[in-house]
């Protein structure tokens, strides 16, 4: 006669929470997290430096991840763009409207953005290689820059557009100063300049 022996298994409690730990670990490293790893070290240092291994380093896991959900940097780095785009139309959407001429509050939100997200600028405003156009950035999905057109329109403007471009012109030379240090303007003065450009063009 012979018996059949059958052992059961079962798995520990240590076991069971080992294993959701690590499925867990595998849930953290969504895409998402990558991302905003990418975006934070753009933000901080700008797009140059960013490699795959630093991003993995910073998120605190191996490069797997990221190319398991981009394709390759150049495809991290498209959405890490979209997301600097993004930034900026929350950014203006949450600064105050002080301004009382039109395209001056659209000016001070983009000198004040310069200034405090210097790294960010230079990749959507100053960019190494072409991305979208300045107008497309500005405007965004809610309209931005038309807004402000259709605005010094109802004002009596009779050529906003143009108005637009000469008063832009001058807003991001003075952005671009932030740059290098060489403009040490204050909100109020900003603001009071950016009113008589609007309303010296305006008389042209």
């Amino acid at each position: 006669m012979r018996f059949t022996i059958v052992f059961f298994y079962s798995e520990t409690a240590e076991e069971k929470s080992g294993r959701g730990e690590l499925m867990a670990r595998k849930e953290m490293i969504s895409s998402k997290m990558i991302l905003d790893t990418a975006f934070q070290m753009a933000r901080e240092e700008g797009l140059k430096n960013i490699t795959a291994r630093r991003v993995a380093e910073r998120a605190n896991c191996s490069t797997q991840p990221i190319f398991r959900t981009y394709q390759n940097m150049e495809d991290l780095m498209a959405g890490v763009y979209e997301k600097a785009a993004e930034f900026f139309q929350d950014y203006y959407s949450l600064y105050p409207r002080i301004g009382k001429v039109p395209f001056s509050n659209l000016g001070m939100a983009y000198i004040a953005f310069a200034r405090e997200e210097k790294e960010l600028f230079r990749m959507l405003f100053v960019p190494e290689k072409p991305g979208k156009s300045l107008y497309e950035l500005l405007n965004g999905k809610t309209e931005n820059v038309k807004s402000e057109i259709q605005r010094a329109a109802a004002q009596g403007c009779p050529d906003p557009g143009e108005l637009f471009m000469k008063m832009w012109i001058f807003i991001h030379g003075a952005a671009c100063m932030t740059l290098t240090g060489d403009y040490d303007l204050s909100d109020s003065q900003t603001l009071e300049m950016l009113e008589s450009v609007y309303h010296s063009f305006l008389k042209i």
